[in-house]
């Protein structure tokens, strides 16, 4: 705490977080009458699950964006439970809600969101001033925009983090991601597909994958992880590319996966752990996620089990190249 001010590990933005109702449909098949066998709803938003699996492993944790005002009970319990500094702006309207009919006989999610609250550019004052009150060493910024909001708003707000000296993780997808990158963000994590949109490129060799990631590191981002599904995940750097794979296990749901890939990414980066470690202990944050259906983690015991069964290769270093 410096002049009375804490400081964060880390500040998470969700400027469209979600209402996460989640309903457990064996062999669900549209367009036919489906049976709901469990249901219930989580208080979400990629910047939230990675809030609340970060509060899980120990760290000191506030979040920031946007709620609509006449449904926040359930984001106010979550970060009150798990001692999550609140800073988030209340606008206008309802919190969106985000549908998820998982099929645990077919191992699939099938999601259908609604949109969120439009923000106004009061709301967006507000924002900065919270952004710029916050003290961290990472900010996260995660998730999709919200209706009417200009899509180099995360460009903006990241190039502005930097210039105080804060370390930017982006993760989003779409024109957001085109334009965020261009703030040159300290990480980024994209799944294969967001990936191919950015580099406007069909991916279909693990060697492929690592080549478009190593043309955006060139252009200055220090880590790129990609998220690949049943294949693991890549992340490269500077100086290697290493390819993490997960052992089997049962997955309950695939909601907050990616979520908790980047949380462990940033607690690799406040340990200081080399890239094989970071991405040893982020697949391992996410896998603790793929065996639960509620965000965050259960335990850092569970994580470090699981890290012991992470498979990391090298795929190529620096000096590869000489």
């Amino acid at each position: 705490m410096e002049n009375g001010v804490p400081k964060f590990d880390v500040v998470t933005v969700t400027l469209n977080p979600a209402i996460d109702r989640t309903v457990t449909i064996p062999n669900f098949t549209a367009g036919a009458v489906n049976r709901v066998e469990q249901e219930h709803s989580t208080p979400g938003g990629k910047g939230v699950n990675v809030a609340s699996a970060l509060a899980d492993y120990g760290h000191l944790v506030a979040v920031t964006g946007f709620l609509g005002r006449e449904n926040t009970p359930l984001f106010v319990d979550l970060f009150a439970r798990k001692k999550i500094e609140d800073r988030f702006v209340r606008i206008t309207g309802r919190t969106r809600v985000g549908i998820k009919i998982i099929d645990p006989v077919l191992h699939q999610t099938t999601d259908v969101n609604f949109p969120g609250p439009k923000s106004a550019p009061a709301d967006l004052d507000a924002l900065r001033e919270q952004l710029a009150a916050l003290d961290s060493t990472w900010v996260a910024i995660a998730g999709s925009l919200p209706p009417g909001v200009n899509a180099e708003l995360y460009r903006d707000i990241a190039i502005g983090l930097k210039a105080v000296g804060r370390k930017v993780v982006l993760d989003t997808s779409g024109e957001a991601l085109h334009r965020g990158v261009e703030a040159v963000p300290n990480i980024i994590k994209p799944n294969i597909y967001e990936l191919e949109a950015l580099v406007d490129k069909r991916l279909q060799s693990e060697a492929e994958v690592i080549e478009a990631a190593k043309k955006l590191v060139e252009q200055g981002i220090e880590l790129v992880a990609v998220s690949m599904g049943k294949d693991g995940a890549c992340f490269v750097s500077e100086a290697a590319a290493v390819i993490a794979r997960p052992p089997e296990i049962e997955v309950k749901s695939t909601v907050g996966a990616g979520d908790a890939m980047v949380a462990g990414i940033i607690a690799a980066q406040l340990r200081k752990f080399s890239l094989k470690q970071c991405a040893r202990l982020a697949t391992a944050f996410s896998l603790v996620a793929l065996t639960r259906i509620e965000s965050g983690l259960t335990s850092a015991a569970a994580v470090h089990s699981l890290m012991d069964q992470v498979s990391i290769r090298e795929a190529w270093t620096r000096e590869d190249q000489f």
